[in-house]
């Protein structure tokens, strides 16, 4: 098991109900530049930055036990105008979140979020 944001990431899922979704992540432990101008941090803090940060946001559509995020922009550029699909389950207040394992993936890893509401 990994975690990718570390073990206690924050973040903000956003759906409407007119058919958008924004997703932003990032891990609780980000070091600040030593600049205050976003564009003045050093290669070392803009790497640090966006490993440890995600963001995207389009619209979404359910079918089934599956929601699929249809990405329009993105911190990562490979996602743009591809789809992210995910399963879904309720928990009381809380929105699990998986993926399929990988085509072709022989280890079998899934990918799992816990959205808690607020």
């Amino acid at each position: 098991m990994t975690y990718p944001w570390g073990n206690s990431p924050q973040g903000r899922l956003i759906y409407t109900g007119d058919g958008y979704v924004s997703v932003a992540m990032m891990g609780s432990d980000r070091k600040a530049f030593a600049s205050t101008e976003i564009k003045h941090g050093t290669e070392e803090e803009k790497v640090a930055a966006v490993d440890s940060y995600i963001s995207y946001s389009g619209t979404y559509e359910v079918k089934g036990s599956k929601v699929i995020h249809h990405v329009e922009i993105s911190l990562f550029p490979n996602w743009v105008g591809k789809e992210q699909v995910r399963n879904f389950a309720f928990d009381g207040r809380r929105l699990m979140l998986s993926t399929d394992p990988a085509k072709g993936d022989e280890k079998r890893k899934t990918g799992h979020l816990i959205w808690e509401r607020v």
